[in-house]
């Protein structure tokens, strides 16, 4: 009988996006490479033999155990039967010891996403972004569209907005569901995600400013002003602020790039005249 898939994974079989997804990563040869998912250890034999450490985190108990009988002769590889979403990628960093010269290098991640928590891996991330230099992830094409969407877009929001805020965003490739075994009923899209935040460079708090943003676009479709009202703010002070930001007080935050949201949040809450520009 044909094993049916867990946890609703479906496996990459194409040998060209295999490769494609691991030449994306760069040169590993010392670097230490954390990959999300591997399942059936297609892309994780790719990385085994050029990786100086590679961490391959496995949820589904079955597949980490032929995973360990796979690589058991690679000393450089180790397989954790842990969920993503619990992995502390700082001391996944440390994992295996400092370098010669000095502390260990950031890790580089690799994975190709459960569609279901994309979000919440990301969030995981950028949550460790002092410890992943970079990330090529594969995740549905829709969820991609939006990580990577620009203002004045359909696709732009708060995961447009946080990601964006902690990374450079690259879309690589796109996949049909051929490319899959089983084939989902969606296409997949491949993203570099590339650790550098700005909220210094803004001169905002991260938590405090992407919680802002999520009232920003509490209800997408009203305008921008109205959602600031009902968080809370007052009316003429948000008028003020976003006039002295250049948006329009008819704008809804879809409209409104990094850099106009981030001097609208400081007027708001730190310094009423303070200088919107970047």
């Amino acid at each position: 009988m044909r094993q049916r898939p867990k946890l609703g994974q479906n496996f990459l079989v194409s040998a060209t996006a295999q490769a494609a997804i691991v030449e994306a990563l760069g040169d590993v040869a010392e670097r230490k490479v954390v990959e999300i998912g591997p399942g059936r250890g297609a892309i994780t034999a790719l990385l085994a033999s050029r990786a100086r450490r590679l961490v391959a985190i496995e949820l589904d108990g079955g597949l980490a155990a032929r995973l360990r009988e796979q690589f058991a002769g690679r000393g450089s590889v180790e397989v954790l039967e842990q969920d993503v979403l619990e992995a502390d990628f700082a001391a996944l960093r440390e994992r295996g010891g400092r370098n010669a010269d000095g502390p260990a290098e950031k890790v580089l991640v690799v994975g190709n996403l459960p569609y279901y928590i994309t979000s919440d891996i990301l969030l995981r991330l950028f949550r460790f972004s002092g410890a992943v230099e970079r990330a090529v992830v594969m995740m549905q094409r829709e969820v991609a569209d939006r990580v990577a969407a620009g203002p004045g877009t359909r696709d732009y929001g708060v995961l447009s907005v946080t990601a964006q805020m902690y990374a450079r965003v690259e879309r690589l490739l796109t996949l049909p569901p051929g490319a899959f075994s089983p084939p989902p009923q969606v296409h997949s899209t491949v993203v570099r995600l590339t650790m550098a935040p700005r909220f210094e460079e803004l001169g905002v708090e991260a938590e405090g400013f992407l919680a802002f943003a999520r009232s920003c676009f509490a209800q997408k479709r009203k305008m921008l002003a109205k959602n600031l009202r009902n968080a809370g703010f007052a009316a003429g002070t948000i008028a003020a602020a976003m006039e002295g930001c250049g948006i329009a007080a008819t704008a809804r935050a879809e409209e409104v790039g990094l850099e106009a949201m981030a001097g609208l949040f400081r007027r708001l809450k730190a310094d009423p005249e303070g200088d919107c520009r970047a």
